[in-house]
Formats: C-alpha cells, sequence, structure tokens
C-alpha cells in the first residue's frame, strides 16, 4: 500500500469529514481520495485503488462505498458547515443545476432513459444514464473571480424506473424540483444558524412553484430566469377602507414582458461584474406578482445584442446589479460540471449499485471542492506552472487540472522530504526525482 504525504491541512480537512463515518472504516476515505489525485487513465474505482496501492482487500473498499452512499447527505452537510466556518462572507450563495452521466448496460440500477442536454453532431436526443440534482457554493476568489464549489449530487430516478431498484432500498419517487428544494432548505437552516443569508441561482426550468414556495417560506433569495411569456401580474393597490376578507394579494392586470422590453422608455445602465468583468448593462426594472413565486418578484429586463433576457428575484428589495451578477454566478456550476467529468473522470466508475453510484458521483464533487479548498490560499506562482508548454498564456487564469497537478506535486515532495538528507543531496537522486514528479503529475 502506497503511503502519501498530503498537505497538513488537506489532511485535517478529511479527518474532519471522515468523523462522520463508521470508526472501523473511516481511515479508508484518505486512502480513497489519494488513489483518485493519483489515478491515470480511465477514471474507474479499481483505477482509483491501484493508484493507492491497494491489493489484497479491495473488496472492503467496495463495500466501504455503499455506506458513504447512503450518508451522502451528511457528508455534505459536514463539508458546508466546514466551509461556512472558513470561507464563506455574510451571504451564502448556492447554485442548483442537473446533469447526467452516460451508463452502460442494463442491470445499473437508477438508470434510465433521459433527455441529453448537449445533443452533439449525432442528434442523439436521449441517453440512457443517471441524472444528478446538483447544488454548489460559489464563492468570490480575490484573484480568479467566482469559483464553484459542489457539495452533494442528489441522484434522480423517473418513475418508471423506481421498480427496477430492489425494494430493499425503499427509494421513492420525487422530482428534480423537491430533491432540490429539500436539500437546499437543509442547507439554508445550517447557514441560517450561522447568521448568514441565503441566496440560490438556479436555471428556468427550476422556477416553478414546487421550488420557489417552500425556499421563499424560510427566508431563502431565488434568483432565476423568465420566460417570455411568463404570467405576470401589476402590484395590487391597498383599499382604501379595510373590508371584510384577505387583502388582495395579486394584481388584476396581466404584464406582458415583450411589450415591457419593446417600451422605449424606462431603459437605464448599470455596471456589473458578469464572467469575471466589469460591462455595462442596458436594463429594465419594476415590481411585479408572480404566483409561482408566491407574491411579489423584483423583474429585470436586459438587452443584449442578440434580444432581451429577463430575470426575476423573489426579494423585492433586491438591486438589479446583484439580480443580473447572482444569475451571472449561476454559470460556475456548468464550469463544476465540466471538471468533474474532465478532470476526475465522473460517470466513469462503472459500478451497478445504486448506493455506490450515489458514492462515486458524490466523491467526485467532494474531491473537486477539496482541492479548490487547498488551492485557494496559495500563490498563482505555485500552481500556475508554464515551463514545459511555453506556448500557454503565462498570466492565464489556473484551471482546476493544474490545481489537482499542484496537490500531487506538494504530495510528493512532501514524501521526498521524509527521505535521509545524504540521499536527498545526490545529484541522481534529484533528478530522478524530478522526472518522476513531471510523471506522476
Amino acid at each position: 500500500m502506497v503511503r502519501y504525504q498530503p498537505p497538513m491541512d488537506w489532511q485535517q480537512w478529511v479527518d474532519w469529514l471522515a468523523a462522520g463515518l463508521h470508526g472501523r472504516s473511516r481511515w479508508r476515505l484518505s486512502l480513497v481520495l489519494m488513489g483518485m489525485s493519483f489515478a491515470k487513465g480511465r477514471r474507474t474505482v479499481t483505477t482509483w485503488l491501484r493508484a493507492a496501492g491497494v491489493h489484497d482487500d479491495f473488496a472492503d473498499y467496495y463495500y466501504f462505498l455503499q455506506p458513504l452512499g447512503r450518508k451522502s447527505k451528511q457528508f455534505a452537510e459536514r463539508l458546508f458547515t466546514m466551509l461556512l466556518l472558513r470561507m464563506t462572507p455574510a451571504r451564502v450563495e448556492l447554485v442548483v443545476d442537473d446533469t447526467p452521466t452516460k451508463r452502460y448496460g442494463p442491470q445499473v440500477q437508477g438508470a434510465g432513459i433521459h433527455h441529453n442536454p448537449t445533443p452533439g453532431p449525432a442528434d442523439q436526443k436521449f441517453l440512457y444514464g443517471h441524472i444528478w440534482v446538483t447544488i454548489s457554493l460559489a464563492l468570490r476568489h480575490p484573484l480568479w473571480q467566482t469559483i464553484g464549489l459542489p457539495l452533494i449530487g442528489l441522484l434522480y430516478v423517473r418513475a418508471n424506473d423506481i421498480a427496477k431498484i430492489p425494494k430493499k432500498y425503499c427509494w421513492q419517487f420525487r422530482t428534480k424540483l423537491e430533491l432540490a428544494a429539500g436539500q437546499v432548505l437543509k442547507l439554508a437552516k445550517m447557514a441560517h444558524e450561522f447568521g448568514k443569508t441565503v441566496w440560490v441561482a438556479a436555471d428556468g426550468a427550476y422556477a416553478k412553484r414546487a421550488f420557489l414556495k417552500p425556499l421563499r417560506a424560510s427566508g431563502v433569495v431565488v434568483v432565476s430566469r423568465l420566460r417570455k411569456d411568463a404570467a405576470l401580474f401589476d402590484v395590487p393597490r391597498p383599499p382604501k377602507q379595510r373590508g371584510r376578507g384577505r387583502p388582495r394579494q395579486y394584481g388584476a392586470k396581466r404584464i406582458s414582458l415583450a411589450r415591457r422590453a419593446a417600451h422605449p422608455r424606462g431603459w437605464q445602465t448599470v455596471e456589473c461584474c458578469v464572467y469575471g468583468q466589469l460591462v455595462t448593462k442596458t436594463l429594465k426594472t419594476f415590481l411585479a406578482t408572480y404566483r409561482p413565486a408566491g407574491g411579489l418578484i423584483r423583474v429585470v429586463i436586459v438587452k443584449e445584442d442578440q434580444g432581451y433576457q429577463f430575470f426575476f428575484s423573489t426579494q423585492p428589495r433586491a438591486t438589479p446589479r446583484e439580480i443580473i451578477e447572482a444569475f451571472a454566478d449561476r454559470a460556475t456550476i456548468e464550469q463544476d460540471f465540466h471538471d468533474v467529468k474532465e478532470v476526475w473522470g465522473a460517470g466513469q466508475q462503472q459500478v451497478r449499485n445504486v448506493w455506490t453510484n450515489v458514492a462515486v458521483f458524490n466523491l467526485n464533487l467532494w474531491m473537486h471542492t477539496l482541492v479548490e479548498c487547498w488551492a485557494w490560499n496559495q500563490s498563482a506562482e505555485s500552481i500556475r506552472n508554464r515551463d514545459d508548454s511555453p506556448w500557454d498564456d503565462a498570466n492565464r487564469r489556473p484551471s482546476h487540472a493544474d490545481r489537482r497537478k499542484a496537490l500531487c506535486l506538494r504530495t510528493l515532495q512532501n514524501e521526498y522530504s521524509e527521505l535521509p538528507t545524504p540521499l536527498r543531496r545526490l545529484s541522481k537522486i534529484r533528478n530522478l526525482y524530478q522526472r518522476l514528479l513531471q510523471l506522476a503529475a
């Protein structure tokens, strides 16, 4: 078994997260994570274990993944607590979206036929695999703009595929909106206990009653996109004399977003930080009532070169700049999906058990977050190394792959420093060490 020497702060975070697991198996988590860091080629569970030097007791690690999948929500809550204690400002911004992972074979529990969000040249409208409702934390880095830290991926199983899961797992059907709303409410409750306000940025697919109303009732602000034909109504005027019954909550006059956007008056310019750049946006803003949101909302119409975009916030007092910047931060989760699949190989772990599938996908998410946390306070020079690629821009923002490589290098350097001093001074040992570093990382 390989004995890696990860950085001290990394090991402390892993030990904190593993404390929620059973005492007889929690020590395996550190080895699995190190194996994920140094795995090469196709990122299967076998590749993880091979990189960690596991040989004889490999079956125990597969059994370890099932209880880890069952405790994925508790694990994510411990990770969120760690981030609240270390990194988040007064306002916590969560991002919600879903992503598929392709699978192969009819015996994969929880897999089914779903719409393909990225058909590609082959124009495949459907794919066979899993759908993961993912929640991440968006944070502003002082040097590298907004970065997304994935917290948890919830497996969505279609109602037609529930019967394929063994009854002993007691799997119940829940829609994507119900999965997202239930988990966000748990995270929001934790953030409120720390005295922080919570904002949630989601795509227009989540701007529906089942998602908006429970979050608004708990004090969570939701920012999302509006359909062009959304059923908006004006703000009702307070009655001159209080009569019997409850005051009117929704206006009687329908608001047309297309007409509001076509009207030449009411436009204003606001400077916003969008995708790491300070830009000037031309927009309109007004209050309206929206039944799916449960009452009063703030609407923002943004004029772009290719047309108009419509956003809203369940917080009427929110400024247009806050709404635009919050929705722009939603793009961080798309980058997370790319990194998790390309760098960590999410979806390549061809396991069959439903809880093992939950465990391996969330392990990829948690590795992404842990690597970003470790690299958060590192200097750009220690992470961004362009010596082997002089054609690249030396000042470009370090990618997630660069951060992973820096973690691997630091781990190997710690192991090298454990050698006796006379061996480390030999030129042959130093040259061999440098070549091995390039091969390993």
